[in-house]
């Protein structure tokens, strides 16, 4: 395992101006990122593929489409490679994820007027994926978005008489459970204890207030799940993890950016002293 003491210490210290970030997603990926070690930078691609899923899918509507790979680990001719050495039926290179194969097959074999719940099925390949990525904390994270995800989404079309089974992607217990249970905590309240508070947060009207409970039940789990973790690459990924919560939150309102901007770098702060034996190094 690798400890990253002096990249943690030296993070850049986050300001806002004019409402806006002064640090971001993007600085990450530049300056933090060729700092880790091969290992833990796969782990941070499962991060950024999700941009490469949004790209893949951009391409497979219109190969001439201009996409931004500049938060992605593929380049649009690269990604490109993957829908030609499909059509021309070559192997398929190992550098990408197998998923990225299996969905734009999945796409061109599927009739145009059948395409619309795709991008869905995208994103449960992908949830599959970094699901299995063998760092606990990581691929307990995935599973968290994914499950928070297919529960709101199964909630949503039981409210409007829609055939719950359809809607979650992914092979999970949770995913399964979604499907088949017709209990209305769908048999999850003594597995998942935040379940009663997604429930509440389901219930809230203003979607942008709703958006906030999210990414604050997130928020909590990732300082619950890593509060031993100091120098470790779980607390960079965290750290990532928090400032796109906080990009949107800016986005979203200006105030509650703020405050948990403020947070991050008051626990920064605060966790760069917590082991005694780093102290007096």
């Amino acid at each position: 395992m690798t400890n990253y003491y002096c990249l943690v210490t030296g993070l850049p210290e986050l300001s806002l101006e004019d409402g806006k970030l002064s640090y971001t997603v993007s600085n990450f990926k530049t300056e933090i990122y060729p700092q880790l070690s091969k290992a833990d930078k796969k782990l941070v691609d499962m991060f950024y593929l999700k941009f490469d899923n949004q790209n893949l899918l951009t391409l497979l509507k219109d190969k001439e489409a201009s996409v931004d790979t500049s938060l992605g680990n593929y380049s649009a001719d690269e990604l490109l490679s993957v829908i030609t050495s499909l059509k021309e039926e070559t192997a398929p290179d190992k550098k990408f994820p197998p998923y990225f194969y299996e969905f734009a097959k999945l796409y061109l074999e599927t009739p145009d007027e059948e395409r619309w719940g795709l991008e869905d099925k995208l994103h449960g390949y992908y949830y599959n994926y970094a699901i299995k990525c063998g760092n606990s904390f990581v691929s307990a994270w995935f599973e968290l978005n994914l499950d928070v995800n297919n529960i709101l989404a199964a909630l949503a079309a039981r409210k409007y008489k829609m055939e719950v089974s359809k809607v979650p992607v992914g092979d999970n217990f949770v995913a399964e459970a979604l499907r088949s249970s017709n209990a209305r905590d769908f048999g999850l309240a003594d597995d998942l204890e935040y379940f009663e508070q997604l429930i509440r947060i389901n219930d809230t009207v203003d979607l942008v207030e709703r958006e906030k409970k999210i990414d604050l039940l997130k928020w909590n789990w990732m300082e619950d799940n890593t509060f031993f973790n100091y120098f470790t690459i779980e607390k960079i990924f965290v750290f990532l993890m928090k400032l796109e919560m906080i990009e949107r939150w800016v986005s979203l309102d200006k105030e509650k950016g703020n405050e948990m901007f403020r947070k991050l770098i008051d626990q920064l702060k605060d966790e760069v002293q917590i082991p005694q034996e780093f102290r007096n190094k």
